[in-house]
């Protein structure tokens, strides 16, 4: 094989959670200019609608393309959504865990909800967070993992970010005149549910490493999009390339690692972060 074909993923079908989200639909838009089809799992249904309709307007991707609204909290509904993938495309090559809760502190001039500090912070909220970005996680690669283990060919990929590898760094999100116990900050479930990603890969990838199931984790640092200048000030410098990524910049790492270019590649995480986790 030339080194173009290991990337060659047509024909192949990819499951995107959380399809509809910023990065969602950049993963999908990696895959489907490899001639992937991609089904953007989302429960948000306008959203969903809108990011099929963006990502479908090339006319070789209209029948590469579609929504299925889903849960992932839910055994039921992520059986549908398998189902209705097997269907439409035949199997399921390739999942990507993308969906996960991330409240946005990063204008710093906004008002902030004071009861995400650690010491407030609402164990209804810590169990949301953890039930959409680790316990859907888990249950997505239950069920299309074992449809891919059976035809013994798959490949998932766990979104991840920096902090789960780092801590976050409080002092990006403080505010001016304000006390210590009413300054904002990132919250606690963010970081493990990132982290417990790590640790799901790194089980999957050896629980079904005789079924030519492969899964790695990408670790992508914070994506610029139009944050508050003040925050984009002090998270440059905590980034030795100075600058957050922009968001297409991890497309051809999403490629990378859902082909055969990665073949060798299992319980692995690529980070891509402009250098942060080094300092």
């Amino acid at each position: 094989m030339t080194t173009q074909e290991y990337f060659d993923i047509s024909g192949c079908t990819a499951i995107i959670t959380g399809g509809a989200g910023f990065l969602g639909k950049k993963h999908a838009e990696a895959l489907l200019d490899f001639g992937a089809n991609c089904i953007l799992a989302d429960i948000n249904a306008n959203l969903l609608d809108q990011a099929v309709g963006e990502l479908s307007m090339r006319e070789d991707r209209k029948k590469r393309i579609t929504g299925v609204l889903v849960d992932i909290t839910c055994p039921e509904s992520v059986n549908a959504l398998l189902a209705q993938s097997v269907k439409q495309f035949g199997s399921v090559d390739i999942l990507i865990n993308n969906a996960a809760k991330n409240p946005k502190y990063e204008n710093i001039s906004d008002n902030t909800d004071l009861s995400l500090r650690f010491e407030t912070y609402p164990v209804e909220t810590w169990n949301d967070d953890i039930a959409v970005g680790l316990t859907g996680a888990f249950i997505c690669s239950r069920t299309i993992g074992e449809h891919m283990a059976e035809k013994r060919k798959g490949v998932i990929l766990n979104i991840s970010s920096d902090l789960g590898v780092i801590a976050p760094d409080q002092r990006l999100y403080r505010k001016d005149n304000l006390t210590e116990d009413k300054q904002p900050t990132k919250p606690v479930s963010y970081s493990v549910v990132k982290s417990g990603l790590i640790g799901l890969t790194k089980y999957l990838a050896t629980y079904w490493a005789d079924k030519g199931v492969r899964a790695n984790a990408l670790i992508p640092g914070g994506v610029y999009a139009g944050q508050d200048e003040v925050f984009l000030k002090r998270i440059s410098s905590l980034i030795p390339m100075g600058r957050m990524a922009d968001a297409d910049e991890y497309k051809a790492a999403v490629v990378f690692l859902c082909s055969g270019a990665s073949s060798y590649m299992t319980g692995n995480v690529l980070i891509i972060d402009g250098g942060r986790t080094c300092w």
